[in-house]
């Protein structure tokens, strides 16, 4: 069924669907999963790369000169900027700094919503004291609204 979707006489999905009776989706899905490129080709956004990766472009390019780091960047649909970022996270994880940056913002950002926590939980006890004192308000004295229409 690939073969017939990417040969030289290839058909769409949907009108092989129609014909076979396997439904559009499978062959969509058979199409991108055994398609003979297996997506080796299609660029995949760098943010997608996974950390081994990363390291391994970076030590691939390490040694590249300015024409070939080109080439390299654009067969793999990258910019000498993500490089640059791999390079930086990679040292400031080595280094611990990274880290202990994280664990600084990590501890302002706890003590912001623990401060957010306790502001919100005192306008709730006072809000609910509110309302307990208006049901006994309405108790003692009764409902006004009830009075007004008598």
């Amino acid at each position: 069924m690939v073969s017939k979707m990417v040969g030289p006489d290839r058909r769409s999905a949907t009108s092989l669907s129609k014909e076979v009776g396997i439904p559009q989706a499978t062959l969509s899905n058979w199409l991108r999963e055994y398609a003979p490129d297996n997506g080796k080709n299609k660029a995949r956004r760098p943010r997608d790369w996974s950390s081994e990766e990363k390291l391994r472009a970076l030590t691939e390019t390490a040694a590249l000169k300015e024409a070939e780091l080109g080439e390299y960047l654009r067969r793999h649909g990258l910019h000498s900027v993500h490089l640059e970022q791999w390079r930086r996270e990679i040292l400031e994880a080595m280094d611990g700094k990274g880290s202990r940056r994280q664990k600084a913002e990590d501890k302002r950002q706890v003590k912001e919503l623990q401060r957010e926590l306790r502001r919100k939980e005192k306008a709730l006890a006072e809000t609910t004291a509110l309302l307990v004192l208006k049901k006994k308000a309405q108790l003692i004295w009764g409902d006004p609204e009830e009075d007004e229409s008598l």
